[in-house]
C-alpha cells in the first residue's frame, strides 16, 4: 500500500468527493484507509464504563484506498513512485513532479 498514516489525501469518488484530510489509520488487509472528517456515519453507542454517556455518535468509517489520491507539496494530486538511493535507501517520490514526499 502506497498511502501511509499522516499523508494528506483528496477523496476522488463518493459522497465526500473533493474533501481533503489527513490519513488517521491504514488497513492494508482490507485495502482501506481512514481519513479525518471523511465518510462520517451515525452509530448508536451503549453507555460503558469508559464512555459514561450513550446515544448517537459520529464515527469515522474507512474508505477504499483506490478512492483517494495523495496530495504533494504543491497541493496537487499525484501518484506515488519509489526511488532507491545509492546507499540502498528507498524513498517515496511524486510521479507528477519527481520530488520526494
Amino acid at each position: 500500500m502506497k498511502i501511509r498514516k499522516g499523508d494528506r489525501v483528496r477523496v476522488l469518488t463518493g459522497k465526500d468527493r473533493g474533501k481533503e484530510g489527513e490519513v488517521i489509520a491504514v488497513h492494508p488487509d482490507t485495502n482501506k484507509v481512514t481519513v479525518e472528517g471523511v465518510n462520517v456515519a451515525k452509530r448508536s453507542q451503549k453507555p460503558t464504563r469508559a464512555m459514561q454517556q450513550g446515544g448517537i455518535i459520529d464515527k469515522i468509517m474507512p474508505i477504499d484506498a483506490s478512492n483517494v489520491a495523495l496530495i504533494d507539496s504543491d497541493g496537487r494530486t499525484t501518484r506515488v513512485g519509489y526511488r532507491i538511493g545509492d546507499d540502498g535507501t528507498k524513498t517515496r517520490i511524486s510521479r507528477r513532479t519527481g520530488g520526494e514526499l
